[in-house]
């Protein structure tokens, strides 16, 4: 499976190194000055990122189904202002997308399930991902991880097994799924980015 202009995606809970990995990424396609374009979820345009600051700030108690219905309205801006304009155009680069939406809500809050995944549709059409990387990170290293974020968010903040939880609604989703790639984040930092750019330099050939 190639792709010259793939849609890239970096999922995992706090602290799974998925940013670090989505930003070396980055760094690496601007030195090759091969164009693409990165954004987060919730996030990646104006609009989104008005909403991704009311989803995130430790005043608003928002209950599950308001989360769910704000990360996709954040989705839905980007898709129609960012993702739509660039597919197989340019490469993307996704600091979180659908998979984070059924691992926090669904595995992680218990909202209906197939609810999620048909909103995804209605949002995406024909919009994939072509490749996608769970980052995954034991309970020592995201505990400890945690504790160095100096600006905390509202999603900094749950009970540890709540993230766990999580997690292993990420590992179901990635499942006999062959475009999904497991990066274990407990392991050097470096054996990691050598892993992910092995397989995007396949893709890219």
């Amino acid at each position: 499976m190639s792709s010259k202009k793939p849609l890239i995606v970096f999922e995992g809970i706090e602290g799974s190194g998925k940013s670090t990995l989505a930003q070396f990424v980055s760094i690496f396609l601007n030195k090759k000055k091969i164009k693409f374009v990165k954004i987060r979820e919730p996030g990646g345009n104006k609009n989104s990122e008005k909403i991704r600051k009311l989803i995130l700030n430790k005043k608003n108690i928002f209950n599950p189904f308001t989360d769910l219905m704000l990360y996709f309205a954040a989705r839905s801006e980007n898709i129609e202002n960012v993702i739509k304009n660039n597919y197989n155009k340019k490469i993307i680069i996704l600091d979180r997308f659908i998979d984070s939406t059924i691992a926090y809500q669904h595995y992680g809050m218990g909202l209906n399930k197939s609810l999620i995944i048909n909103i995804n549709k209605e949002l995406l059409k024909k919009i994939k991902p072509t490749l996608v990387f769970i980052n995954i990170v034991n309970k020592t290293n995201l505990k400890k991880r945690l504790k160095l974020r100096k600006n905390r968010n509202r999603y900094d903040n749950f009970k540890i097994n709540f993230y766990q939880k999580v997690q292993r609604g990420f590992l179901k989703i990635s499942k006999n799924k062959p475009n999904y790639v497991i990066i274990d984040s407990n392991k050097k930092l470096i054996e990691n980015k050598k892993k992910v750019l092995n397989h995007i330099t396949k893709l890219l050939k």
